[in-house]
């Protein structure tokens, strides 16, 4: 399967996101490989900081080609690819919404990220001519104080866009992914028992059930 994190604005934490969900994939048992499309390539340093230090299992990275289309086809059909884009690389973008099964969309709460989201799913529309695959968003960096409403009104404005379905599991701005991702590991290898482990533990089982508990 080939699953597509992806969003226009930058910061709505892609990379950390595909990092995790690598390693929490890799932990169900299941073959991993990823790509990254940003010239960033936040994605790539941190699976090689990864390396570096040793953590097992590696997280395969690769960085983008001009022969993309192919490679994302080229694994088998039991391998999880997990492919992390920006508007940075706007042809990259649309070769992997063109070949998603589908898209993951992290949305902080912000109305200008709330806009990028809108001229996003404008994007994939146009990319697959209106046969947009399986389309997901999340409320990304939720904020953790109960009386801060953005959260709360990002996920209504999720809720009325059209074609896309929200994922109830929030993933909150937690001072341990930054900690985690800079040491090249997933927040749950690095706090197995942290309310950040429980909370991408629960985003990860929604988006692959048949892996969850």
């Amino acid at each position: 399967m080939i699953t597509l994190i992806a969003n226009l604005k930058g910061g709505s934490g892609k990379s950390t996101v595909v990092f995790n969900l690598g390693l929490w994939l890799q932990m169900k048992g299941q073959p991993v490989v990823a790509y990254d499309l940003d010239p960033q390539q936040t994605l790539i340093d941190v699976a090689e900081v990864r390396r570096e230090e040793g953590y097992a299992p590696p997280l395969q990275v690769y960085p983008p080609r001009d022969t993309l289309q192919e490679d994302l086809k080229y694994h088998p059909k039991n391998v999880q690819v997990l492919v992390d884009v920006g508007a940075a690389n706007l042809d990259a973008m649309k070769v992997a919404i063109k070949s998603s099964d589908q898209i993951i969309i992290p949305v902080p709460p912000s109305q200008p990220d709330v806009w990028a989201t809108q001229r996003f799913l404008d994007i994939v529309d146009d990319a697959t001519n209106g046969n947009a695959p399986k389309l997901r968003a999340f409320v990304n960096r939720a904020d953790t104080h109960r009386q801060v409403r953005e959260s709360d009104d990002t996920e209504e404005v999720i809720k009325q866009l059209p074609g896309i379905n929200l994922i109830p599991n929030r993933l909150f701005q937690r001072t341990v992914f930054r900690r985690s991702l800079s040491e090249g590991m997933a927040v749950f290898e690095m706090s197995k028992r942290s309310k950040a482990t429980e909370e991408f533990n629960l985003f990860a089982e929604y988006i692959f059930p048949e892996l969850g508990q």
